[in-house]
């Protein structure tokens, strides 16, 4: 058969399927990242049907995707929300560092993967799925909610670390000296404050240049302009998903609301695309053989974003339900943790059962995340109403007991 002919067919019928796991997923109430990321299994390396043709497509759609979802996350707040909410995360934003980079280099160390991949599998377990977690909360009607937010803040509070991590990461597996790998990180650190800086100050300017009457030429400008900073800001060594978020929180007002409706359908279908890439590139032959530490690294570092949501919200004043919401949408690993697990392996400073872990961890994750955000707020609804009831009890036996008065014998 033609490869062209070859190439559409196998498109047609990934396309077409997402449409039908979507559909499954909205009957049962869940977001549909899991069943993505199973059939991408499925027809991928080592799966019941790999569809060749359809992976380098489905990389470039894929890194589309995580960038429309990045920018319309950033759609969603302004530059002063942003400044605003890292003053008052960065604390949140060091106990999640350190909770949750700990066990993934604790774990390496064990298996005797060394100190490099120490700093690999650190980085893989302590960075959420930003992807996963903005799709997450669209899908839930969540992005008003007020832990939303917080969840934000410590996204960009991780990414903004990535910025410095990923230049010392490969300065390590290239094994290139101190000074150049200060460099590279000294120039992405120039980057993203002169990203920041012009949205905060000159915000109104790009939306003015990017706004258009016309819905076309509206929508050319804004998806030309998100893929063009995403690209300038992996140029510079920083994450395109970074740059289009930041590009995002620049663009405000009138333009943004229209910007939102306009690239909805876009992100939906770019979006799907990125999870079933994931999924396409990874072999299921090579997870059983480490699902059991991929399963204890799971649990661990998914209490770990637990507690570090839940910390992050208590300190703003949000109720229980709202604190719980918090650490389910950042249980999720996705985007990050594959680059730079596919970074250590293409240096071949670190070995393929590394690259196993890596895999089988960020799927668990991946499913994790999204069912435990979906059901973590009907669980505290069944269970708070006993602990509401429980508090009232105790406040109406010291309300009795003090009008009462002490006990006298009769």
């Amino acid at each position: 058969m033609d490869p062209l002919a070859l190439n559409l067919i196998e498109l047609g019928a990934v396309v077409f399927s997402l449409g039908l796991l979507a559909r499954l997923a909205g009957q049962i109430g869940m977001s549909p990242i899991p069943f993505y990321l199973l059939g991408g299994l499925a027809f991928g390396t080592g799966g019941l049907v790999e569809l060749e043709g359809m992976k380098q497509f489905a990389h470039l759609s894929g890194e589309i995707g995580v960038i429309l979802l990045l920018l319309m996350l950033g759609l969603e707040y302004s530059a002063s929300e942003l400044f605003t909410g890292l003053r008052s995360s960065w604390r949140a934003g060091a106990i999640d560092l350190l909770l949750n980079f700990l066990p993934g280099a604790a774990l390496a160390v064990l298996l005797g993967w060394g100190p490099v991949g120490a700093m690999v599998m650190g980085g893989v377990t302590y960075i959420s799925s930003s992807g996963i977690a903005a799709k997450v909360m669209t899908d839930l009607g969540r992005l008003g909610n007020r832990e939303t937010r917080v969840v934000i803040s410590l996204l960009v509070f991780e990414d903004l670390t990535m910025a410095v991590y990923l230049p010392i990461l490969t300065t390590i597996l290239a094994g290139a000296g101190f000074l150049g790998g200060l460099t590279t990180v000294g120039i992405a650190l120039a980057v993203v404050s002169l990203i920041l800086a012009v949205a905060l100050r000159h915000g109104h300017h790009i939306s003015r240049v990017v706004q258009s009457e016309n819905a076309e030429v509206f929508l050319l400008n804004i998806l030309g302009a998100a893929l063009l900073v995403a690209g300038l800001a992996s140029a510079m060594h920083v994450s395109t998903a970074v740059g289009a978020f930041l590009l995002g929180i620049a663009i405000s007002g009138a333009t943004s609301h229209s910007a939102t409706r306009l690239l909805t359908p876009l992100r939906d279908l770019f979006g799907a695309i990125f999870f079933v890439a994931f999924g396409l590139n990874t072999d299921p032959a090579s997870i059983p053989p480490v699902l059991g530490w991929a399963l204890v690294l799971a649990l661990v570092t998914t209490a770990s974003k637990m507690a570090t949501g839940s910390w992050a919200a208590k300190r703003l004043g949000i109720d229980r339900p709202g604190r719980l919401r918090a650490g389910a949408a950042l249980i999720a690993r996705g985007e990050f943790s594959i680059v730079i697990a596919g970074l250590a392996i293409a240096s071949g400073a670190v070995t393929q059962e590394l690259a196993a872990m890596a895999t089988a961890y960020v799927l668990i994750m991946a499913i994790i995340g999204p069912l435990a955000a979906r059901y973590v707020e009907p669980l505290t609804e069944r269970l708070l109403p006993a602990a509401s009831v429980a508090k009232a009890v105790r406040w109406n036996l010291g309300w009795l007991r003090l009008v009462a008065g002490p006990r006298r014998p009769w």
